[in-house]
């Protein structure tokens, strides 16, 4: 698959910013201006699908971490920060497990924990409308979510493996993504803390201010 596209802006230690399904670069806008003031340079990543990057055959979740992976070897990353909302952070997790020594941060917003998420379908009618407004393949977000539908028996170990200081933010009991599953995150990395700021799934996008002042202090 060619290279994804991304916005790449400020200067400093890199964070890489990961958009959750149906999403894009650009809802990471606010966060990314606030990081390049605090001194760091910021690539936020259309994943496959999604905004201008490359429509795939398939999209596995295993496949939007190898790409991410390719992103970094091409720009010649070897240590970054990485933020994901949603989609993204099970992208940003599953990259800091296979690839410890490059992830130095990790931010997990609404981590969708594989089994848990609730009884709420996406209605293909609504997903066509919502592609075609916002530029994604709808298979890129059906596939995502039969796929996290499952649960992973191996899920717990992935968590106890990952080696990052992590900030784990839930939009408490509005979102689709049980509080309580969240908690349990937290207390399987190793070095973990959680953060609830209760305004439902889009929390960076819901209540930027607090989103920020989470976040700011952890990375920079």
């Amino acid at each position: 698959m060619s290279p994804l596209s991304y916005r790449d802006s400020g200067a400093g230690p890199p964070v890489v910013l990961l958009h959750g399904g149906a999403s894009s670069a650009a809802t990471w806008d606010r966060l990314a201006a606030a990081l390049a003031a605090a001194g760091r340079r910021t690539i936020a990543v259309d994943l496959r699908g999604h905004g201008g990057s490359p429509r795939a055959a398939s999209y596995p979740l295993t496949g939007f971490a190898d790409d991410v992976a390719a992103l970094l070897d091409l720009l010649g990353l070897d240590r970054v920060a990485v933020v994901g909302h949603s989609l993204g952070a099970h992208t940003a997790l599953l990259l800091a497990h296979a690839r410890p020594d490059q992830v130095s941060h990790l931010v997990l917003e609404e981590l969708p924990v594989p089994g848990s998420l609730s009884g709420r379908r996406f209605m293909l009618p609504a997903l066509l409308l919502l592609a075609a407004r916002r530029g994604f393949d709808p298979r890129a977000m059906v596939s995502a979510v039969r796929q996290l539908r499952v649960p992973d028996p191996a899920w717990s170990d992935r968590l106890a493996s990952i080696a990052a200081p992590t900030l784990v933010i839930s939009g408490g009991p509005r979102s689709h993504v049980p509080p309580a599953r969240l908690a349990e995150v937290a207390r399987a990395i190793p070095v973990a803390r959680l953060v609830t700021i209760p305004v439902g799934h889009r929390v960076h996008s819901h209540d930027p201010v607090r989103f920020q002042a989470a976040v700011l202090p952890f990375l920079t």
